[in-house]
């Protein structure tokens, strides 16, 4: 079994979060400046020994690959953004694709919504829109893509990269941008490309060109599953913060049947949330989480990813959002035991 982590670059300045929120601004600023909104509500996220990492130092790299790799992790699937030819947070796998190291596999997802002041893909106070362009677009951005695709460490399937799309549905030629990028792998040494759309908290319309959907937890749970009584609401004044059961919001995940429209299904797990780091009382955030927990419903789903999904890969939100909350990177409340979860629960399933 394979688990593979979303990678969030965003912990390294770049000009543009310096003009859009302020000088110096990585994700450790909302981590930062996060407070509880009520009893018991764990806020700010501290790394341990208050590691708040530069992702352009290269010993970071290396660190996260060692520990990943360590507690079970097989790779990282790094956040690509890409706006019509304009890369955004694109340095830390620029590095890693200039060094031979660190040695981890690792693929891409393509983070395709527009971004927002409002930290939601939603179409308020747009910062940096999303054009997906034409055939000429749509070869400058293969062309993007091949360098990590070419890559040793990229991960395949099939002998194809994995490519994940994030809300393909936003894209209007969607099938006909996924057909030009298997010619142009063809013609560029590759057997194609292995497309993977996203099961998230949106609208998933029907489109022809993916080999696999992987579920994007919880996210997927909470748009496509019947959540009544999952909910709770905390008010303050004008303000109502939405809290959700860690314990309830596995088992619909665990209890999901695994057909969808015929196609492979990988399934997604999720270690914690809480968004109020970035959108404070209008996020969400989990009460009962644990790494005991965490272990126990990673097992199952590692279990239901062979048995019941047919698949060796399994994604894992997150490896480092700090500021939704669900990371596996050791901080001072927990240390490793995140980590320790993980490897338990790959040694609990027995094959």
């Amino acid at each position: 079994m394979k688990l593979i982590a979303y990678y969030l670059p965003q912990f390294h300045q770049i000009p543009e979060n310096d003009l859009w929120w302020g000088e110096g601004f990585t994700e450790w600023t909302n981590t930062q400046k996060a407070r509880p909104l009520y009893p018991n509500h764990r806020q700010p996220k501290e790394p341990l020994k208050d590691y708040y990492y530069n992702l352009m130092d290269p010993s970071v790299r290396e660190w996260q690959a060692s520990l990943a790799r360590y507690y079970g992790i097989y790779g990282f699937c790094y956040y690509h953004y890409w706006f019509k030819g304009k890369r955004l947070l694109e340095k830390p796998l620029e590095a890693l694709l200039q060094s031979d190291t660190p040695d981890f596999p690792f693929c891409l997802s393509w983070a395709n919504e527009p971004w927002t002041r409002r930290w939601d893909g939603s179409e308020d106070e747009i910062l940096m829109p999303q054009d997906y362009g034409d055939e000429a677009d749509w070869a400058e951005h293969f062309i993007e893509l091949l360098k990590a695709f070419n890559d040793k460490r990229y991960i395949r399937i099939e002998n194809k990269p994995l490519f994940v799309i994030y809300r393909p549905g936003l894209i209007p030629r969607c099938e006909e941008m996924l057909e030009y990028w298997n010619r142009l792998a063809v013609q560029h040494g590759l057997q194609g490309i292995y497309f993977v759309r996203t099961l998230g908290g949106f609208d998933i319309p029907n489109q022809a060109g993916f080999e696999a959907s992987v579920e994007f937890e919880p996210h997927y749970t909470f748009a496509h599953a019947h959540t009544q009584g999952l909910w709770s609401k905390i008010k303050k004044k004008e303000n109502e913060h939405l809290i959700f059961d860690y314990d309830g919001a596995w088992e619909m995940i665990l209890s999901r049947s695994p057909h969808r429209s015929g196609e492979q299904i990988i399934p997604g797990a999720y270690v914690n949330w809480d968004n109020t780091p970035r959108r404070g009382y209008h996020g969400q955030s989990c009460i009962g989480s644990s790494p005991e927990k965490f272990a126990y419903y990673l097992t199952r789903q590692i279990e239901r990813a062979a048995q019941v999904y047919n698949s060796s890969f399994l994604f894992v939100n997150a490896w480092n959002e700090w500021a939704e909350g669900t990371y596996l990177e050791p901080d001072k409340d927990h240390g490793f035991a995140y980590l320790e979860a993980v490897r338990t629960a790959l040694l609990n399933y027995a094959p």
